[in-house]
């Protein structure tokens, strides 16, 4: 990159306070403020799902945002893109609409516990979705940070797809590695779901068998650094990692006890 990051997008899956507080959703929430306080410029997207209150937390349609269609197999389907302010944290958060795919009270699963059929269009729609809604915004990331597995299609699809847009010419992907949705099994047609543009056979090939663990594979061959986020991500996935000779910063329990792990985050990604 030759200097420092300016600016950093975050593709969540979670974030307090629209979704419960757990770790992964405090690192949503924690971290774009504490990278705006390091004089960083953020954006920061989510889902918007169907348990997420619009009137108490005040979104809102972004009408020039909104409108366009992304077409998954043989169906399009219309993006619909909102807004909400954290205001203690002054950050705003963009969130991904779409009524077939988020409407839905749940996030992943159904009251049964069983994954969604469709959580790989789910996140193709998701990826996809964000991409665009940058490019509308006409605001060009040096780092782009995904978290959690519904953002994991999007290195693919920036590294094969947007790469020659000009507003993600000197992007680079930093990839948070967590502990959930790992052994979860997505449609056997997800490959087949992903391809657009250029892609290729040979460019999905971790995902021959669609599970957690070959999706974060996915994401971390077209990834330019790795973050282990949780204390119980997959052996195997690191070890892959570490096949491709990524950078990776460990997880630190201690830094994430202290508060010292956003200077880690922040330090990591001037690396690139």
């Amino acid at each position: 990159m030759g200097e420092k990051a300016k600016k950093v997008l975050f593709v969540n899956s979670e974030i307090f306070p629209y979704l419960p507080e757990t770790s992964q959703s405090m690192i949503g929430r924690q971290l774009p403020q504490g990278i705006q306080e390091r004089k960083k410029e953020i954006r920061s997207f989510m889902p918007r799902y169907g348990c997420i209150n619009e009137r108490k937390n005040q979104l809102h349609e972004v009408i020039r945002l909104s409108g366009m269609n992304i077409i998954i197999g043989d169906v399009d389907r219309p993006l619909i893109i909102k807004v909400a302010s954290i205001a203690a944290a002054r950050i705003q958060v963009y969130f991904i609409d779409n009524e077939d795919y988020f409407k839905r009270r749940q996030t992943y699963r159904d009251d049964d516990g069983t994954f969604f059929a469709d959580n790989a269009e789910r996140s193709i729609f998701f990826a996809r979705g964000v991409l665009e809604t940058v490019k509308k915004l006409r605001w060009a990331p040096d780092i782009i940070h995904c978290h959690g597995w519904i953002s994991h299609v999007l290195p693919l699809y920036l590294k094969k797809v947007y790469k020659g847009d000009p507003i993600f010419a000197d992007s680079k992907i930093v990839l948070s590695l967590y502990d959930n949705a790992q052994d979860e099994k997505f449609t056997p047609d997800f490959r087949k779901l992903l391809k657009i543009g250029g892609i290729k056979p040979a460019d999905t090939a971790p995902l021959e068998t669609p599970d957690g663990i070959n999706l974060a594979k996915l994401a971390a061959k077209y990834s330019d650094g790795v973050i282990a986020a949780s204390a119980g991500v997959s052996p195997e996935v690191l070890d892959y990692c570490a096949s491709l000779e990524l950078p990776v910063l460990p997880y630190n329990a201690a830094a994430m006890e202290d508060g010292s792990w956003i200077d880690e985050y922040d330090k990591f990604y001037d690396r690139f």
